[in-house]
């Protein structure tokens, strides 16, 4: 049987005021990863909890398997979650906090042996076995929750943000083994973060939240490379999207002292340009829009300088950007620099609702 999820027309209010999620219409088939991503108070927490039965919703279906589970205790959904927090008996073994979920389902004791034995090979763990909670690290803690949700077998993973109290070289250990880890399951799985890095690097589909809505749903790449919106393309990437607002005439925008094509058929007084860092370069000639800057701020990232520049704007007031540069390339504050903005890399949002217009396919203008 194919193993899916759906969540169709998913609204909760705890209040007429207070709704954390509205009206939310996604769909993650097996063998998928799905990430709620987004901001503190955006929803995705809620929505998890819905999925998992801990909280009912207002209106709209929470659908498994085509069969709806709205109205399902947890228990009876066939759902395996891992906590934030872990959740771990503390005064359990190892094999005991691992074996809990299904004796609490009365398998068979061989049966839960040989589940035990098959995920312990699988994740390493026959060393630990007979370790309590409190002796372990936080990443064998973390596989030890993961261990419990494998030996059930569940229609449906749901993850809430399992990473999170780990530090940064244990999180990004930790990420590749789930990706690994998730990446031999058939059963679809839900992740939750506010993680842009997880979401991209651990997803073959990201829901970006904010304020209860779905902004975007769609792969990774895709998100990163076409947002919907202002919001999404400054929520992901890393450094964030560089923003200008511009003034914008007979189908171009005036950025400083050069006029860029805006999208055809798009009228405005005011437009938003968006580039991201690391598509803007010094520029060598090419026949790409040049912009001359002042630099303000150098920080070194390694391999990179993220420079930080003031154009000048129509209005006189100066307007921020950042380009990631080769490193040690000479620049100190007060420097004049000359940046390339690819047509191929611009984004336009529309100043008003921040919604997208579309990328700029145009030359530069005479």
């Amino acid at each position: 049987m194919t193993k899916n999820l759906q969540l169709i027309d998913l609204r909760k209010a705890y209040t007429p005021k207070v709704v954390p999620v509205k009206n939310i219409s996604l769909e993650v088939n097996q063998g998928e990863f799905l990430t709620l991503l987004g901001p503190s108070g955006c929803g995705k927490s809620t929505i998890l909890r819905l999925i998992a039965g801990l909280e009912q919703p207002t209106s709209g279906r929470v659908m498994i398997n085509g069969h709806d589970v709205s109205r399902l205790s947890p228990g009876d959904r066939n759902i395996a979650m891992v906590f934030q927090s872990y959740a771990l008996y503390p005064h359990m073994s190892v094999y005991e906090n691992i074996a809990s979920g299904l004796k609490l389902r009365k398998t068979p004791h061989a049966e839960v042996k040989e589940r035990i034995r098959e995920v312990a090979d699988f994740l390493g763990l026959h060393e630990l076995m007979d370790r309590k909670p409190g002796q372990l690290s936080g990443g064998q803690r973390q596989r030890v929750a993961v261990a419990r949700t494998l030996v059930r077998r569940p229609d449906l993973f749901l993850l809430d943000e399992p990473l999170s109290n780990l530090d940064a070289l244990l999180r990004e250990h930790v990420r590749a083994e789930l990706k690994q880890l998730f990446g031999s399951q058939n059963a679809p799985i839900v992740y939750v973060t506010h993680d842009q890095t997880e979401a991209m690097t651990l997803s073959t589909k990201v829901a970006v939240l904010n304020n209860g809505y779905l902004q975007q749903f769609d792969r990774p790449d895709v998100i990163y490379s076409h947002p919907a919106n202002e919001f999404v393309a400054g929520f992901i990437g890393s450094p964030q999207m560089n923003f200008l607002r511009v003034p914008c005439d007979n189908g171009s925008a005036l950025v400083g002292n050069t006029r860029i094509p805006t999208p055809r058929g798009y009228a405005a007084r005011e437009v938003v340009l968006g580039i991201r860092p690391e598509h803007v370069h010094l520029a060598q000639g090419q026949n790409e829009p040049v912009l001359n800057g002042e630099v303000f701020l150098t920080e070194n990232l390694g391999m990179h300088d993220l420079v930080s520049c003031h154009l000048q704007s129509a209005s006189g007031e100066p307007m921020k950007v950042r380009a990631i540069l080769p490193v040690h390339s000479g620049f100190s504050n007060g420097s004049t620099v000359r940046l390339a903005f690819p047509v191929e890399h611009i984004h336009w949002f529309d100043a008003t609702t921040g919604d997208r217009v579309s990328s700029s396919e145009s030359r530069v203008a005479a």
